[in-house]
């Protein structure tokens, strides 16, 4: 009898805990899991933490929608710790044992070329939110953020136009930088700047001595010509960089700085007041005075309980991207990938200064371009703009052996199309 009834038991047991097993699938089953991958800690904290926090008010509202496909979305948070091959090991994670049905995230180049390979490998999506070098397009990458087209070129046009002739391009020792700086050295080539009025100098992530190289920026400025700082300084280190520039006397009125990674974000946390005058390039800025951007910040306060709490440009991406993304499953019924990126191309989605971002068929978008000038509350005043919206362009027109590639996944199903020899020197579908 004894026997018999701890058979029983567990037999019972077995089944309850089978039971609890096929529940937890079921209630698995019942959301739409998203990744976010984006470091928050190590250099690029300071930059992508806020994006973790955009991304979880975006799921949140979308949830208090009704969700997507009448279901729930789950946000799955990871952090890469700014370690750019923990990035990879991460994404296959959220892919294969999460298995999520998106994935926005990554900040610098590196930690995107990180992914890329493990996104094609599982046919995952990636929405990648941050100005980059181009050169590159991806079936499984959705480029939100700007290109060069659509940030560096109209920068230096801005430059020029206010009579810069000297140009120092300073950088990040990582691919978007160099890269972009290879797109600029060119540009300014083909416009007839000469070799020795371009400065060129990389430095670590993270650093933090800048005495030295501030020296040598004011050196090659005192040569009788106006210079300007092309600046693709990433993550921390532009903290001790404007500290620097302030300590040094350098002004936006003998040697303006534009930056391509520094925005709201990164100035709250610095004193501002030496750096007036100096200029970010963006394709949002905080101050831009639209109802879209306004109902933006409201909702930014009330989630984060924080009215001190700044917007930034790729946090606009990140709008843009997930709402392209829900409108895309809602499009296609369905979170599968192929499907998904079928629908995605041609959709559009209003941005926050009043216009309206459109996937293209090379998978970035249409975008305005902002100059913004630094005011002493750490806010930009916008001094130029664009007419209209700017289509991202995957592969420079100014680089040798680029500007003859295509990128077009509608028809020509391929990111890398030649168009002098007629064939796809990579992925295709």
């Amino acid at each position: 009898m004894r026997l018999t009834k701890l058979v029983k038991s567990a037999l019972l047991a077995t089944g309850l805990t089978a039971g609890l097993g096929l529940s937890a699938v079921a209630q698995a089953a019942d959301t739409i899991k998203v990744g976010i991958l984006h470091s928050l800690s190590g250099t690029m904290a300071i930059s992508e933490t806020t994006l973790k926090d955009t991304m979880l008010m975006l799921i949140a509202e979308q949830n208090k929608k009704g969700g997507l496909l009448g279901k729930q979305l789950e946000a799955v948070v990871v952090d890469p710790a700014s370690n750019w091959p923990l990035f990879a090991e991460k994404a296959r994670e959220l892919l294969t044992k999460d298995k999520v049905a998106a994935v926005f995230g990554c900040w610098t180049s590196v930690s995107r070329k990180s992914v890329l390979p493990v996104f094609e490998e599982l046919n995952g999506l990636l929405f990648y939110p941050v100005q980059y070098e181009g050169e590159e397009s991806s079936k499984n990458v959705f480029y939100t953020g700007a290109a060069p087209n659509q940030q560096a070129i109209p920068a230096v046009d801005y430059l020029m136009d206010q009579g810069v002739q000297r140009w120092v391009l300073a950088g990040t020792d990582y691919v978007y930088p160099r890269t972009t700086n290879k797109v600029l050295e060119a540009y300014l080539k083909g416009k007839g700047v000469a070799q020795e009025d371009i400065l060129i100098n990389y430095t670590p992530f993270g650093h933090s001595d800048w005495q030295s190289i501030v020296a040598d920026i004011k050196k090659f400025g005192s040569a009788g010509k106006k210079t300007a700082v092309v600046s693709t300084i990433n993550g921390d280190a532009n903290v001790p960089f404007y500290k620097e520039l302030g300590n040094q006397g350098v002004s936006a009125e003998n040697i303006p700085v534009v930056a391509f990674s520094v925005g709201e974000e990164e100035l709250s946390g610095i004193d501002t007041k030496p750096l007036v005058g100096h200029l970010a390039a963006w394709n949002y800025f905080m101050s831009v005075d639209a109802p879209a951007n306004a109902a933006f910040i409201k909702q930014w306060h009330a989630f984060t309980k924080d009215p001190k709490r700044v917007t930034n440009d790729p946090m606009e991406a990140h709008y843009i991207g997930f709402n392209l993304w829900v409108k895309a499953v809602e499009k296609a019924g369905t979170t599968d990938p192929d499907k998904v990126i079928a629908a995605m191309i041609g959709l559009e989605t209003p941005n926050l200064t009043g216009g309206v971002a459109k996937m293209l068929p090379n998978h970035h978008i249409t975008k305005p371009v902002l100059i913004g000038e630094i005011q002493d509350d750490g806010q930009f005043s916008v001094v130029w703009e664009t007419a209209g919206l700017v289509p991202g362009d995957a592969w420079s027109d100014f680089l040798e052996g680029s500007k003859d590639i295509e990128a077009d996944w509608v028809t020509l199903k391929c990111g890398n199309y030649n168009t002098q020899t007629k064939t796809c020197s990579g992925q295709n579908y």
